[in-house]
């Protein structure tokens, strides 16, 4: 049961990562795009943070939180899954570290998504932008980490392709993720606040792909438990026709005959004996063996 839910945490953090998003730009145009209070006079296109400060906070506050929680619990899955060998082992304690860094860049930048969240941009903004960038720095560094340990692991396990794919998949997302935050500054910093509010959108729906990635990451694990079953499997059947084979003549079959060595049942096929030498009164086809005929009585 649980090789088949590995895969499903990832899927389920992306989910409701993604569903918050819906939900606040839903929001949002359905109520004819309003200005808030937190927005720039001269903006018109309202960052995540102004919708989620307004009525929404408690959905963004409970969204967010659960989305990072269960992204994190995904990290120490990965970390289990290797220290039990369900997923590729690593190979040197450098891998280990690397991955253990991962985690722990991972559960910073879920307090910096949990934080920015609680402090919104209406009542602390120094403190929000502040955990925006531990959000935003905490998952990059947490990808550098883990891209990082799926290189040295490729080296020594070619023959797995997935871990080639999901490090690749995870670089692009490092590269995309670090240049969209640069440009999301400089918009920033230079006052342009609709493409500050575009970057900080494209930023978040890349975010929901990085950790649906994670889902290919726990496929071998779920290959590996089936595997092990069918195995099993043959295992039980090739130990009871060992069992059948050692009990030799003493085995009862289905048909209700035991069995000689020969294969055949003692009660014959089509009602005959296997085997002469073992019913010394019998010869040939089931038939009562005749010995010399008796010598006439010396009394007649």
């Amino acid at each position: 049961m649980w090789g088949i839910s590995y895969w499903a945490v990832p899927i389920f953090s992306a989910l409701v990562w993604l569903s918050m998003l819906i939900a606040l730009l839903t929001t949002w145009t359905s109520q004819g795009s309003p200005h808030y209070s937190s927005m720039d006079p001269k903006q018109t296109i309202a960052y995540i943070s102004d919708i989620g400060a307004q009525g929404l906070k408690p959905l963004f506050i409970a969204m967010s939180a659960v989305t990072v929680v269960s992204f994190d619990i995904a990290f120490i899955l990965e970390r289990y899954l290797r220290h039990t060998g369900k997923l590729a082992r690593n190979t040197s304690i450098w891998q280990k570290v690397y991955s253990t860094l991962s985690i722990v860049f991972a559960i910073a930048g879920a307090a910096g998504l949990i934080l920015l969240s609680i402090f919104d941009t209406v009542h602390h903004n120094r403190l929000h932008n502040g955990f925006l960038a531990l959000f935003i720095g905490g998952y990059v560094i947490s990808a550098v980490f883990i891209c990082w340990e799926y290189q040295r692991l490729g080296i020594h396990f070619r023959e797995h392709s997935v871990l080639r794919y999901s490090f690749w998949v995870k670089l692009t997302f490092i590269l995309l993720e670090v240049a969209l935050a640069i440009a999301f500054g400089v918009t920033q910093r230079q006052k342009q606040y609709n493409a500050a509010a575009v970057l900080e959108w494209v930023i978040s729906f890349i975010y929901f792909f990085y950790v649906l990635s994670f889902f290919m990451d726990f496929m071998p694990a779920v290959r590996s438990k089936n595997h092990q079953s069918r195995e099993t499997e043959m295992n039980m059947a090739d130990q009871e026709a060992g069992m059948t084979a050692r009990r030799g003549d003493g085995a009862v079959p289905l048909n209700g005959y035991s069995t000689n060595g020969n294969g055949y049942a003692n009660g014959g096929v089509d009602g005959h004996t296997s085997t002469d030498a073992m019913h010394p009164g019998y010869e040939g086809h089931g038939k009562p063996v005749r010995g010399p005929a008796p010598l006439p009585s010396r009394n007649f």
